[in-house]
């Protein structure tokens, strides 16, 4: 059961930008093969693709938040690439929903769009990857893309944060349950992370706030945590299953 340093069958899913892609350039310039998945944003899918070293990458689209379309996502990614070796979970929504301005409707409804797509489709792919795995004896990695915001608290987008926190816990849960068969599971919790969907946070006083969070006065990187991801799904990194890695720059410490 022998995780191989390259040439890996990879499926990285909300990988159509942001951190998904860096997630998937990393594991195409480590020499993997990776299925880039994408929910609804085919177009920017299709760059990230173009954008990817080395051949044999595969394009995947599908609502991971479905029982049936999170089947059929891994099942045509394990299809295309020949096998699932390591599965990165990172298709996430984040929308704002301050108790205190959403109304009850919209209350309800963000906290069931985050609990299907943030919780139950990770919930999902990681069941379909996993069993992928046992069956063919290879072992693997699930690698799970948590938030700093599980531990320090998000008021105005709290069910991000609480999704993010059963996120770790079901990654946790999972390390202990797959370890016999190989596989390793562990989650990264990032804090700010400088990407297309939030770069409008990083200008005027927002953005200066934001950044005084680190007292490195920045916020990190999509690659610095796309390196994160990668070695936790190297086969140096088995020891490291269970763990949720801090990768904030000191803006939060937890004890």
């Amino acid at each position: 059961m022998n995780l191989p340093a390259t040439d890996r069958r990879v499926l990285v899913s909300g990988a159509s930008r942001g951190l998904g892609r860096a997630v998937a350039q990393a594991f195409a310039a480590n020499g993997d093969r990776v299925a880039v998945h994408y929910g609804s944003r085919a177009s920017d899918a299709r760059l990230t693709l173009e954008s990817l070293a080395g051949e044999g990458h595969v394009l995947v689209g599908g609502d991971v938040s479905d029982p049936a379309g999170a089947a059929r996502v891994a099942d045509e990614a394990g299809q295309a690439l020949g096998g699932i070796d390591v599965l990165v979970n990172n298709a996430a929504v984040n929308d704002p929903h301050p108790l205190a301005t959403t109304s009850y409707e919209e209350w309800a409804e963000q906290w069931q769009r985050h609990m299907s797509v943030n919780l139950l489709g990770t919930a999902l792919l990681s069941h379909r990857a996993a069993r992928s795995m046992i069956d063919r004896g290879t072992g693997g990695r699930i690698v799970n893309v948590g938030s700093r915001g599980a531990f320090r608290g998000e008021p105005d987008y709290p069910a991000y944060g609480a999704t993010k926190a059963a996120v770790h816990a079901l990654g946790q849960s999972l390390a202990v349950s797959l370890a016999p068969y190989g596989i390793g599971v562990a989650s990264v919790a990032p804090g700010f992370i400088e990407t297309e969907r939030v770069a409008h946070r990083l200008v005027g006083e927002e953005g200066e706030a934001i950044r005084a969070q680190s007292p490195f006065g920045r916020v990190a990187s999509a690659q610095e945590v796309a390196e994160a991801v990668l070695w936790l799904a190297s086969p140096a990194a088995e020891w490291s299953s269970g763990t949720v890695l801090d990768l904030n720059g000191a803006s939060y410490l937890r004890t």
